[in-house]
């Protein structure tokens, strides 16, 4: 239920302590706004200055606030988007991942079709994805071709498939690799620091 006690859901003390940087960055300087004759009084300046931070201050809290707003830029905020589309709220995900599944579950509202499991696959691997009907074994394939090996966040994604599929039908997932023939693409200073793992997945110029 919207509103639910958050206690515990939200990293504790986030946001309290703001950077040097993010001031320096906030920082309006009012004293440009003062009449002359009294940014050239020590004390003045000094209220100025403290007063410019102050306002500072509140802008950052104000373009953090705008950010929750937005699922691509929320973070402590995440939790009231994951609650708004019932997602159990995981603090030991990354922002990005607790991102891609509540993009996911929102291309997943609604009835369940091929082309929306394509959407939420894509969410979450970040590349073209095929959806590949097998209605005689009432099965379908998933297959990742806009990305080489399993994508990140995988376990979060087979979740959010339970989620969403109708309960008749199976699944399987494909994978693209480069095989041993395509490695004379690549010179040995590319390959040199690599695993066969990590060479199977690297990106084609």
């Amino acid at each position: 239920m919207y509103g639910q006690n958050l206690y515990g859901l939200t990293n504790y003390g986030h946001g309290a302590a703001v950077s040097e940087t993010d001031l320096e960055n906030h920082y309006i300087d009012i004293a440009q706004y003062a009449p002359p004759f009294f940014r050239n009084i020590r004390e003045m300046a000094q209220i100025y200055r403290t007063e410019g931070y102050e306002l500072g201050l509140l802008q950052y809290y104000l373009d953090d606030l705008v950010k929750q707003a937005f699922v691509s830029t929320a973070t402590w905020g995440l939790v009231y988007w994951e609650e708004q589309y019932g997602i159990t709220t995981n603090l030991s995900l990354t922002n990005e991942d607790r991102r891609e599944i509540i993009c996911a579950r929102m291309r997943g509202q609604g009835t369940t079709t091929i082309a929306m499991i394509k959407q939420t696959a894509e969410a979450f691997s970040g590349g073209e994805v095929d959806v590949i009907e097998d209605n005689p074994n009432h099965l379908f394939i998933v297959r990742f071709v806009g990305i080489k090996g399993i994508p990140r966040n995988m376990q979060a994604f087979i979740n959010m498939l339970e989620d969403i599929k109708p309960a008749h039908l199976a699944y399987t997932f494909e994978y693209r690799y480069t095989v041993w023939n395509n490695m004379n693409a690549y010179k040995w200073i590319d390959l040199n620091t690599q695993t066969w793992s990590t060479a199977r997945t690297m990106k084609e110029d």
